[in-house]
């Protein structure tokens, strides 16, 4: 199978799969989901935090010229990644805790709700897929793309109940709800195509893609996952937060050792 079949086939499973799971988890257990949702986005945030500074920022910077321009293109890719977000109104992102779905500014119904989260989920996955494509292009398909690549399916899984959620709860049927999320996961196999082409084209172009990937992925984890995380109950947060950023450590370092 050739690198790029294979790279797609694992962000499908991954990317769009992770968040299609999601909403078939809250279809299934909605109660169940909602409580591990917290926890969950906590552990994931550390294991991002893992790839993106122990991997994708140490690789740009060993791949660039120089230096400074391995950083400003790391803003740059936070940059847009912000701009992206603040284009489309997240109405997951400005709600209270207790009622996650509703917009707490008053003029969203649930259904509209719903479809604003799963166009920026889909917008912030391709730079996010990105990640994987630059991974690949730098390491072949090894332990570290299928790693990055997991940690992205298990923030998936949040934001695929997010996008379920109020749309099930708006009458939507559970397979069209599903379907939603599923789709919000495609421009991930955009994005890591992109990586991975950008990557494999020449040495500069794979810092721009590790620079840009890492960018975004920072901007995810500290915008997005550790104050949602932060939310709840704030020891256990930080916990798990700390637990998947030291796991997430030792299976890069030894997935290092392999290449």
């Amino acid at each position: 199978m050739t690198p790029v079949l294979s790279l797609i086939l694992l962000t499908t499973l991954l990317g769009v799969g992770g968040l299609a799971l999601g909403g078939i988890l809250v279809t299934l257990f909605k109660g169940a989901s909602s409580k591990a949702e917290g926890p969950l986005v906590a552990f994931t945030a550390g294991a991002m935090l893992a790839v993106a500074s122990l991997h994708l920022v140490p690789e740009a910077l060993e791949n660039a010229s120089r230096p400074l321009t391995a950083i400003l293109l790391l803003v740059a890719g936070f940059s847009v990644t912000y701009l992206l977000n603040c284009w489309i109104d997240k109405p997951a992102h400005h709600s209270d805790h207790d009622h996650p779905h509703r917009c707490a500014c008053g003029h969203h119904d649930l259904r509209t709700a719903s479809l604003e989260l799963a166009a920026a989920v889909a917008l912030h996955n391709m730079p996010v897929g990105m990640a994987v494509g630059a991974a690949a292009a730098s390491h072949g398909m090894g332990e570290t793309v299928l790693f990055t690549a997991l940690t992205i399916c298990l923030h998936n899984l949040p934001e695929g109940a997010s996008i379920a959620a109020p749309l099930l709860s708006d009458g939507t049927r559970p397979g069209r709800a599903v379907g939603l999320a599923a789709l919000s996961g495609l421009p991930t196999v955009l994005g890591a195509l992109l990586g991975y082409f950008l990557g494999s084209a020449a040495p500069v172009l794979l810092t721009v893609s590790l620079s840009l990937a890492a960018g975004a992925m920072l901007y995810v984890i500290f915008f997005e996952l550790i104050p949602e995380a932060l939310e709840g109950k704030k020891t256990p947060a930080v916990f798990l937060m700390l637990t998947g950023l030291a796991l997430s450590a030792l299976i890069l370092h030894f997935a290092g050792h392999h290449h």
